[in-house]
Parts: structure tokens; sequence; C-alpha cells
């Protein structure tokens, strides 16, 4: 792909036509009734699992659920194939506390998140499913003097670019957030936060089902408990034919073996062993995240409420729940076990900010994986094997990036070209050392 800086070859653009999308049909309570016991259709078809596709995307995820979507959608690049070692959503996608924002530190994080703000905002039209968006305000708190001048850093980098962003007192904080503890008592009083208001949560079900229908609907096949055992490249430097120079041709699954020209990495977690079976090394490590859920009570948090010093994030649901989260454990490893270790501390931090929580019971703790990048932000785009696309790298923050990756993405696989958007997060910024530093934004900063 051009721009990649990896010196492999242009890839071709794969012929694209524009398409305009076909919904299955809406169903109302009316026909609730009238359908009587008549089983209701599947979302979205499986089928048999074909020899050849234009694309493969490994990982039923969002983010590759939306890049086929993008493909169909935009692109008219129809003959996809998404495949899953598990079920469609099983992955990080449905483990995780669905916040979206755009506030971030980087002129070049905050474009790339906005317009993925933007996507959400319509997406409960351009899929014609309800995705439950709630633009609820999002307030990053600031305990510290330090924390304090990053939040004003951060409040000017975001309306240079457009983004509503401030920094407010403890005063308004109260009013905005009336169960938070803004006095002196605590430990590390809050001296003041980010706000930004375009800031909210969004069903991450919802968002899965869909992308995956929208997608179904445009003739992507959606193929589940399909494992991918190996990925097929010619002509690489490396054993077997495969790394760098090389071009990708195929992957071979637990069901079979598929020819395609293109193969796109959206795994998270398991993101560097895949690239590794192309033969590609990536500067990512494995870290479990952990959150947790309590009972449903009456609504009284209005806004997402972060700490980056507590290390905690909290916000609640349609249904009344809290979802908390904290940072990633720090060992690396792939166990998704909760721990006592960490429902202790994330209770004691929330009781800091919130000391009227202190009666209510957690009902359920819940750990994902999270891809680690060394400066915090995602790997997207070509690679030097021609053909091989990632979409990874997304740490703790991947959620709410889905739409503008697929977008982006599927841009850039069917026109041949590295958008402006997604430009700066290539894989070839690591070894030209044009690091993108979000830690200051995106370590707890959900």
């Amino acid at each position: 792909m051009a721009g990649d800086g990896s010196g492999a070859s242009p890839a071709q653009p794969i012929r694209s036509r524009r398409v305009r999308t076909r919904y299955p049909a809406r169903y109302s309570a009316a026909s609730l009734l009238w359908r009587g016991k008549r089983p209701w259709p599947r979302i979205w078809d499986s089928g048999d699992l074909g020899s050849s596709y234009d694309a493969v995307v490994i990982g039923g995820g969002v983010h590759g659920l939306a890049t086929a979507y993008y493909l169909a959608s935009n692109w008219g690049i129809t003959n996809v194939a998404v495949v899953d070692k598990g079920y469609l959503g099983g992955g990080g996608s449905g483990r995780n506390t669905a916040i979206v924002r755009s506030n971030y530190l980087t002129p070049d994080g905050v474009a790339f998140y906005d317009r993925s703000v933007q996507l959400y905002e319509r997406l409960a039209v351009d899929l014609n499913l309800n995705v439950m968006f709630a633009r609820r305000g999002h307030l990053t708190l600031a305990h510290s003097d330090g924390a304090l001048r990053t939040m004003r850093w951060r409040a000017e980098v975001n309306k240079h670019q457009g983004v509503d962003s401030d920094v407010i007192g403890p005063a308004e904080i109260k009013r905005l957030v009336p169960a938070l503890d803004t006095s002196d008592a605590p430990r590390y009083p809050i001296l003041g936060a980010l706000h930004h208001p375009p800031g909210g949560i969004i069903r991450h079900d919802a968002v899965v089902w869909g992308y995956a229908r929208a997608a179904a609907a445009l003739g992507v096949e959606m193929h589940q408990n399909t494992e991918v055992l190996d990925i097929d490249v010619a002509g690489g430097g490396g054993p077997e034919g495969k790394g760098p120079g090389g071009r990708v041709t195929g992957v071979r699954t637990n069901r079979g073996d598929i020819s395609a020209p293109v193969v796109v990495n959206c795994t998270a977690g398991w993101a560097s062993l895949v690239a590794a079976m192309a033969g590609v090394r990536l500067p990512i490590s494995t870290h479990p995240l952990q959150a947790a859920v309590t009972e449903p009570v009456k609504m009284f948090l209005p806004a997402v409420v972060v700490s980056g010093s507590l290390h905690v994030y909290v916000s609640q649901t349609d249904r009344g729940e809290l979802v908390f989260g904290a940072a990633v454990d720090p060992l690396a490893t792939y166990d998704t076990g909760g721990s006592l270790a960490f429902a202790e501390e994330l209770a004691g931090h929330v009781l800091q900010l919130m000391p009227g929580l202190e009666r209510m019971r957690l009902l359920r703790q819940w750990s994902g994986l999270c891809d680690m990048t060394p400066d915090y932000s995602p790997i997207i785009g070509p690679t030097p094997v021609a053909g091989f696309h990632c979409d990874v790298g997304w740490g703790t923050y991947g959620f709410k990036a889905a739409p503008v990756a697929g977008e982006q993405l599927a841009a850039c696989i069917a026109g041949g070209q590295v958008p402006e958007l997604i430009e700066p997060f290539t894989l070839s910024r690591f070894a030209e050392g044009r690091l993108v530093g979000e830690k200051g934004a995106a370590a707890v900063g959900h």
C-alpha cells in the first residue's frame, strides 16, 4: 500500500462500486402478536465457508464487523468473510464499558476519535437499529496541580480541533454530578475536571449486532467458530516465504483453507499472535483489563466520571447499574480471570469519589484482553506484507474507535492509499520514530 513506508510493492486497489444498503424489515409490537409462535428470523446467516473471497477479516468484534460493513456499504466490496474462533462480539466488544469520547491529547488522536463520535451519533440511523447512544457528558477529574495542567493542555488541543472541552472547577462539577464529594475531606480532593459534553455511553451488544446485521444484508458472510490456524504468504524474506516483501494469499482455518488477496487482523489481545502467522512482528503486549457492575438503582449519575489519579472510571447504564473499570493489570498475560484485589481496590477508590455508594452491592466482575502499544496509540493500516492489514493496538479504548477505524481502513483497502486520518497510526511509525504519545489521555481516561 502506498504510504506505509514498508518497501513492499503497492497493492492494486480492489474494484469497487457504491451500493445502497437494503436492511431487513423492521418489526413492531403489533407484528410480534401477529407472528404468534413462528420463530424470528436470524439477524445474520452463516452458511457454508467458501474457498475464495475478496477479503477475509479475522475477528468478529466491532472493529472487524465495522471494517466489513464499510467495505460493503461504502465501496461495494461484498465478497467478504468475517471469521471468528468464537462468537461475534465474544471478545473485547462484549467485555468493555462502552464509553464514547474524543477529548484526547494529541491533535492526531483528537481528530480521529472525533470522527468516531460523529459516526456513533448517527449510527442508529445508518444501521437501522437502536444502539442506545446516550450523550451524557464526560468528566476527567484532576486531583493535583500537575493533573490540572494536563487537563488545560488537553482542553486547548481539543478546542483547536473544534472539539467541545473545557476545564471546570469543583462548584460546577458538583452541580453536574451531585454525588461526587468535592470537599477538602478526601485524601485526593477534586481540584477541577476536563468537561467534555459530547462524551457518553452506548450499548456495545447493539453496536455489534447492528454492524453484523447491516453487513450481512449487503452480502458479507459471518463465520463463527472458525479459527484461523495460519496465514499464507508468498514471496516474503522470512521463513516459509513469509514476512516483509511478501504478499498474502489466504488463510487456513479449522473449517478449511480460504484464498484471498486481502486479510485484515482485527483480533485485539491476540493481535501479535495472528500477525506472527504472516511473519509480521508487532510491538504489542497483552494485558487483562477488569471491570465490574453493581445492582441497578435509580438514576443518579448523569455523566461519565474518570479519575486517572485513582485509576477508576464509572458510568450508569439505562438500567440503573453502575459500571466500573480501572487500569490494566500490571503483568502481561492472557488470563481473563477476576481478582479480589481488583474489587477491593476499585471499591476503595470509588468510595473516595462518592462515599454515598457504600451500601451498593457488586453483582459481578469480568475481564478482557487489551493490546497495548508503547505509545498508547493504535496500529492501523497496511503492513510490510502486501494485502495484510492490521486494526489493532487499541489498548483500553478500542470500542470508542470502531466506526472510524472500520470506515478508514475500508477506504485504505479499497482505494490503495492510506487515508489522512489513519496515516499517523501506521506500523511504520515505530521504525521512523514518529510516535503518537497518548498515555496522558488514554492510560485510564475512559
